[in-house]
């Protein structure tokens, strides 16, 4: 495809830099080149998260078939590979974004496999851990209930929190999350591979960091939820308030010689998606892989540069592509409707775009999965908004409702992809012709 062919199809355009976006990201491509040498002892295999299956299918497949081999991996119903016969990895589905029984059960027998194995100095644990593992992870803290977790979780997604707070808050109400994995692997030695989805790529924070030290402390997670007026469970309050579920800290000797390496990230996602463009000959911006806020805002912020491109041909000179990553938030109103945060993102952006003629654009969750919706996303075209007057739809009130999903639906212009097998994060692309 080239840039003639791109603008005269911005919505295939568009969709390829998306598809370029997601293979950067996947196990298959990726993971063998970090797996180290097989150990003297035995090889456990540990993980979470919406790529957790793609990830135990590229160790198994990159793994000696003489090496020792066993573990256990948890990841999102529906999110096993379709071409993957797991051999020597167990593979648990459970559910996100709100756990479930069947999460915690596969969570307690993980930390029991640990228990139970005797690991020894001469053994590899190898944790494999992407987005979504904070909910797929979940064993409640002594004397809490699962559904107090679920309770809580719901109230933090509703809350329009960043990620990094959920996930102090998430660590504290934990017994495996916040390092305590790891901490339990003691004295073998543990690797993790990461896929990130996560701001700033900090390894503490993706999937609620179960194999990294925790710098955050209970008082923390006890002023998050009384800034967001999150109500505790009254034995989760006084905890907190008593220090009791503190996490390991950084310098605990337990994880002395671990290594952490994040094997994919949003940056490298959307500077791959960035050279596709340039190889056709648009030029394409990253703004930033980091972008946090409420997302109708972030739509709207988006849609003012992409106007200005338009208009003035500042600050880029048109065509080109501004791409952006990050992971954005929705505070929900009292019944909502449906939709996530590329939908959210899509909605303030079309209404501030106001039909702009010369702009396209598609906003994306690149694990293929919006909120918790059938579809990774949307599309904008400049006749949305006439599209949309004509089918009787009226855009500012179904935002309101928090109800993108059913405009796009109307429209035709959900992106549906499945499943990815990867998640690095929110995925927008604008094209200004």
């Amino acid at each position: 495809m080239q840039a003639d062919t791109a603008l005269q199809d911005p919505r295939a355009f568009l969709r390829h830099l998306y598809q370029v976006a997601v293979e950067r990201a996947l196990p298959g491509k990726i993971l063998a080149g970090h797996l180290p040498p097989p150990p003297k002892g035995r090889t456990l295999v540990l993980g979470a998260g919406k790529a957790g299956g793609s990830m135990a299918q590229a160790l198994e497949a990159a793994w000696p078939a003489a090496a020792p081999l066993s573990g256990l991996v948890i990841t999102r119903y529906g999110h096993i590979p379709p071409d993957y016969r797991p051999e020597r990895i167990e593979l648990v589905e459970a559910s996100h974004p709100v756990p479930d029984a069947a999460g915690e059960r596969a969570a307690a027998r993980m930390l029991a496999m640990v228990q139970e194995a005797r690991l020894t100095e001469d053994d590899l644990v190898i944790c494999l851990i992407s987005g979504g593992g904070s909910a797929l992870l979940s064993l409640p803290a002594p004397g809490l209930t699962l559904a107090d977790k679920q309770a809580v979780n719901r109230a933090l997604l509703a809350s329009g929190a960043p990620i990094q707070e959920m996930n102090c808050v998430r660590k504290h109400l934990s017994a495996i999350k916040g390092g305590r994995l790891a901490a339990a692997c003691a004295p073998a030695r543990v690797l993790t591979l990461m896929i990130s989805d996560v701001p700033g790529d900090d390894p503490a924070i993706i999937a609620s960091g179960p194999t990294v030290p925790d710098a955050t402390t209970c008082a923390d997670a006890l002023d998050i939820c009384r800034r967001y007026g999150i109500e505790l469970p009254e034995i989760a309050r006084q905890a907190l308030a008593r220090g009791d579920w503190e996490t390991p800290k950084p310098g605990d000797p337990r994880f002395q010689g671990h290594e952490h390496h994040i094997i994919a990230a949003p940056r490298q996602s959307l500077e791959a998606a960035a050279q596709a463009a340039r190889q056709m000959g648009l030029p394409a911006y990253v703004l930033s892989d980091e972008i946090e806020g409420e997302s109708r805002d972030v739509g709207r912020v988006h849609a003012a540069l992409a106007r200005e491109v338009a208009r003035h041909n500042q600050p880029f000179q048109r065509p080109c592509v501004i791409l952006s990553g990050g992971e954005t938030t929705v505070t929900l109103k009292p019944n909502p409707g449906r939709g996530g945060r590329a939908g959210e993102f899509l909605m303030g952006c079309v209404l501030a775009l106001q039909a702009e003629p010369t702009i396209w654009a598609l906003a994306a969750d690149t694990d293929g999965i919006d909120g918790v919706e059938d579809n990774a996303g949307g599309f904008i075209t400049p006749d949305s908004l006439a599209r949309a007057r004509a089918l009787g739809l009226k855009p500012a009130e179904l935002l309101a409702a928090n109800n993108g999903y059913a405009f796009f639906e109307a429209l035709g212009d959900l992106l549906v992809t499945g499943p990815t097998q990867t998640n690095v994060n929110d995925f927008r692309a604008l094209l200004i012709r």
